[in-house]
């Protein structure tokens, strides 16, 4: 069976990052390191990413010179379109309870660069992330002036392999950035690869079609190492199985390869939440507790239990009790995080209209309130229709608003204006963030409910806020 080649992309205008002229040796502290670190050219904030932006040459060049870390831990490599943090977290909560040291690697951030690099639950200190950084950029000086500059996502990729090979953690859990074929992460070659759900997204860059995402995403799939899926179009479930007869790589797909069961209920302990059950052989996990919030996160859950099953294959002790106790330790993350008690606020990294749909589904299934607000903000190259006709299905008013820190966000008004033309929802708009919230704040009565969604900027803008109140 013939490979299927890279699909070509049209070339885009990249993104100009803010230069700000600090050398390596110079980034003494944590604001001089992410003085540099934001003066990268960054795919996560840019309007348009370039045709040659991704160069995984560059990302393998940094770690020859970095001495090679991505070779001195174990990892487990999730791609996808949705979910990826998820289960990210959770898997790395139940290896943690299994007793391994553990390193996690995720994007983005919510309130600062340190959270994507921790260890068993730790954020990288200020002090070490600022060493790494110094240590990285001087080796980045050394590249080939021909493969150009390393980007803010590469610089961290870098980051986090070299903090987790010299604190010899026990395993890895990296989640990746954009894609999987050519993203930064894609470096290592894991004991376990994790797909989850794909949706159409960065089309142009990663392709029109499913099948041509998938096929982006399925990059990440080494020679014989084994795969567990999510349930997908049937499609992308072709691009995943070709593909891993060419590497003789064993794709176990949740529900088929993998026995998967999931229900909903409620308990006095726990509250409502989802069961989940995964088996392989005579290998098993059953009736565990997924500790996100969301009728959705019990696929992402059982991911994460599958990986820990094929990861038992391959030598990792994880009993069941462990892994239940490692799991209740999750943290929300900007998944139907609470902020704040009184009234309940709630911040949620929705970005796309299915996101929002699971998110309004989550909440009526959750939670008990009157009315629902919403402060919401998104950036101008999603599906804003589709994700303002989710809003308007659930809920009972909504606040637009915009990360100030978003190049891409769209304008409030905008917002408020295309909403008012498809609902009859009450709306209001802010210039700001902290003006959306105190607009609902002062909004609400009894037993309401604020949740901030639509972009992880707007949603981490918010906990950022209620953090400083909760210090002041």
């Amino acid at each position: 069976m013939a490979q299927r080649g890279a699909r070509k992309r049209e070339s885009v205008t990249p993104a100009t990052p803010v230069r700000v002229e600090i050398r390596p040796e110079e980034i003494r502290d944590f604001e001089a390191a992410i003085a540099y670190l934001r003066s990268r050219v960054n795919f996560e904030r840019a309007r348009t990413i370039p045709r040659d932006g991704l160069k995984l040459d560059r990302m393998r060049a940094i770690c020859e010179l970095l001495g090679c870390p991505e070779r001195a831990t174990r990892f487990v490599h999730i791609a996808g379109s949705k979910g990826k943090g998820g289960v990210a977290e959770m898997l790395a909560a139940a290896l943690r309870g299994c007793g391994y040291t553990t390193g996690l690697y995720t994007s983005p951030h919510l309130v600062s660069e340190r959270e994507r690099i921790r260890i068993d639950g730790h954020e990288v200190s200020e002090r070490e992330f600022a060493r790494l950084l110094s240590h990285v950029a001087g080796v980045c000086e050394d590249l080939p002036g021909e493969m150009g500059e390393a980007t803010y996502f590469e610089v961290l990729t870098g980051m986090a392999l070299l903090h987790f090979a010299e604190q010899a953690v026990d395993v890895g859990v990296l989640e990746t950035g954009l894609g999987g074929r050519l993203d930064a992460t894609n470096v290592v070659t894991p004991e376990v690869c994790v797909l989850t759900t794909i949706l159409h997204e960065h089309t142009h860059v990663l392709g029109e079609t499913l099948e041509e995402i998938a096929l982006e995403k399925a990059g990440i799939l080494k020679p014989e190492v084994p795969a567990v899926c999510a349930p997908q179009d049937e499609g992308v479930l072709d691009i995943f199985r070709e593909q891993g007869e060419l590497l003789d790589a064993p794709i176990m797909v949740l529900g088929e390869q993998i026995t998967f069961s999931e229900r909903f209920e409620s308990s006095p302990e726990l509250g409502p939440h989802m069961r989940i059950g995964v088996s392989i052989g005579d290998r098993s996990y059953e009736h565990m507790a997924c500790p996100l919030r969301g009728h959705h996160q019990g696929v992402n859950c059982g991911l994460a239990l599958g990986a820990l099953l094929l990861l038992g294959e391959r030598g990792f002790e994880t009993p069941e009790r462990d892994v239940a106790l490692g799991l209740a330790q999750t943290r929300e993350n900007g998944r139907l995080e609470k902020v704040w008690d009184r009234p309940r606020i709630y911040v949620d990294g929705a970005h796309t209209p299915e996101s929002v749909r699971l998110l309004i589904q989550s909440l009526g299934s959750y939670l008990r309130y009157d009315s629902l607000f919403v402060v919401f903000g998104c950036v101008r190259d999603k599906d804003v229709d589709g994700m303002l006709d989710a809003l308007g299905r659930g809920a009972d008013k909504v606040v637009f608003t915009r990360a100030e820190d978003s190049p891409r966000a769209m304008d409030p008004g905008d917002l408020l204006s295309r909403f008012q033309s498809r609902s009859g929802k009450m709306a209001q708009s802010a210039a700001s963030v902290r003006d959306a919230v105190n607009l609902a704040y002062r909004g609400v009565q009894g037993d309401d409910v604020i949740v901030v969604t639509g972009s992880f900027h707007v949603a981490g803008e918010a906990k950022r806020l209620f953090l400083a109140k909760r210090r002041s």
